[in-house]
């Protein structure tokens, strides 16, 4: 519950940081459902006079490239996105030059709504630098609906702030463990700026003690802009504030030199493309696969070394051949994305699911066993297997064919796509339907609507119902 003093109080801390005014201009993609989104480049941008332009999300998925067109068009001074959108917009970018792009305008571009990776943040502005964006315009944030939005800025006009640290030494608790940006174990992890007015952060031990600098902990609020609790719903109310009065966010960090760095999260949420994936709700819909039930499957977000964002891994207990593995993981892959629209960047088998004592899933050793290579033998096997089972295409191709599988491999970049493939069991997500649906629809104008990927999900199928409109609007 969010009241209109909430809601004040979280305006006047972010305005007094941001120093929004009537001479910016704001430009958002993100959806009027999204707190960002509503009140962040809506409610506050309204109060201060701010001249705002709202870009359809939809558009934005479709065309991102348009994203900054329009910032540099308009003279944008304020952007926003999470994680993803800058990901999305480099891969469409790819090794094209930026040009007729002029960002000088733009005094910072929010940065918050899932994990922050440095390395995506230095590649976007790297990118964009012939297009005048200033290199310390990335402002990287935290917030959370409990607080109206926003938690804690960065000093407007201040570097990205990083530190290095082990990954294994990052449980509540511990001390962190500098170590060197090359070092196998590393996590980098940025500096989210300290509480804005209104609002008081802390980190706290198991037992809501207050931990000092440089230990991790979870993280707690209070303040002016921070929730009197969930509407009616008194258990999660006892759950949720800590007998002293402040709030748990159920994610964890650290501070380091009076700054707040957020370094993973005690509740088990799952980042994936600026969305929230609850892991039960994952594994509910993995469990449809005949054979699988609760307790055999485990879907857990995690970020491989060397990538710049959080991908999802399901892992499934497998006692049995490797080969018997390999339809299973399929199918495992093929009801989640026909679900959700995420892709599945790995089905892995285990041959144990680590559990408390209470039976609660330790999905985090699941993880670190991923991480630390204990699984890569069986991930090889397995990828031999599919290979070899895929074989060679029989017999040849039509041109709407040809065409069409042109486009998925063009999108589908990595994957070998058969005309006979169900586009959902290689990993189509959601965004990559969308690319593919906007290559045909460019082709082939209004003759294929998206939902009907869903329909005719392999490029034979689609193909032939593509033919058969064709031949309807011009018959022989």
């Amino acid at each position: 519950m969010l009241t209109h003093g909430n809601i004040l109080a979280n305006m006047r801390g972010s305005t007094e940081v941001g120093g929004f005014n009537e001479n910016d201009v704001s430009l958002s993609w993100m959806p009027l459902t999204h707190d960002m989104g509503l009140i962040g480049f809506h409610l506050v941008m309204f109060a201060n006079r701010v001249h705002a332009h709202l870009m359809p999300t939809e558009l934005f998925i479709r065309r991102p490239l348009l994203w900054l067109s329009l910032a540099s068009r308009v003279r944008a001074t304020i952007l926003c996105s999470p994680n993803f959108g800058y990901k999305h917009y480099l891969k469409v970018l790819g090794d094209r030059p930026v040009e007729g792009l002029d960002l000088s305008a733009v005094r910072f571009i929010f940065n918050g709504a899932e994990p922050i990776s440095v390395e995506l943040c230095n590649e976007f502005l790297t990118r964009l630098a012939p297009a005048k964006l200033a290199r310390n315009a990335m402002f990287p944030v935290y917030g959370l609906a409990e607080a109206s939005l926003a938690v804690s800025f960065p000093e407007v006009g201040a570097p990205l702030r990083t530190i290095t640290l082990n990954r294994h030494q990052m449980n509540a608790g511990s001390t962190v463990q500098p170590v060197a940006p090359t070092d196998r174990d590393a996590v980098q992890l940025v500096s989210e700026g300290r509480p804005i007015p209104y609002c008081q952060v802390r980190i706290a031990d198991d037992e809501d003690r207050e931990l000092p600098s440089d230990r991790i902990g979870h993280v707690h609020m209070r303040g002016e802009n921070v929730t009197g609790g969930y509407y009616e719903d008194p258990a999660a109310n006892a759950a949720a504030f800590t007998a002293d009065g402040w709030l748990r966010t159920g994610d964890l960090g650290l501070y380091h030199q009076n700054e707040l760095y957020i370094s993973g999260r005690a509740k088990e949420i799952i980042f994936v493309n600026g969305q929230n994936y609850y892991p039960h709700d994952l594994e509910d819909i993995a469990q449809r696969v005949p054979g699988l039930e609760l307790g055999k499957v485990v879907a857990a977000g995690v970020r491989p070394r060397g990538s710049e964002v959080e991908q999802l891994m399901v892992f499934v207990l497998h006692r049995g051949a490797l080969e018997d593995f390999v339809p299973l993981a399929r199918q495992v892959s093929r009801v989640i994305n026909e679900q959700t629209g995420l892709e599945v960047a790995e089905v892995v088998p285990v041959k144990r699911i680590p559990k408390t004592t209470s039976g609660k899933i330790q999905r985090h050793l699941l993880e670190e066993s991923y991480l630390d290579g204990e699984l890569d033998a069986e991930l090889r096997e397995l990828a031999a297997l599919r290979a070899s089972q895929q074989g060679p295409e029989v017999g040849s191709r039509t041109a709407i064919e040809d065409k069409l599988k042109t486009i998925c491999d063009a999108a589908l970049e990595g994957k070998r796509v058969d005309v006979h493939d169900n586009l959902f069991e290689i990993g189509a997500s959601s965004l990559k339907l969308i690319e593919i649906h906007e290559q045909i629809d460019r082709e082939y104008p209004g003759k294929v609507d998206l939902t009907e990927l869903f329909d005719f999900p392999t490029i034979a199928e689609l193909a032939q119902h593509l033919q058969s409109k064709l031949d309807q609007a011009h018959p022989p």
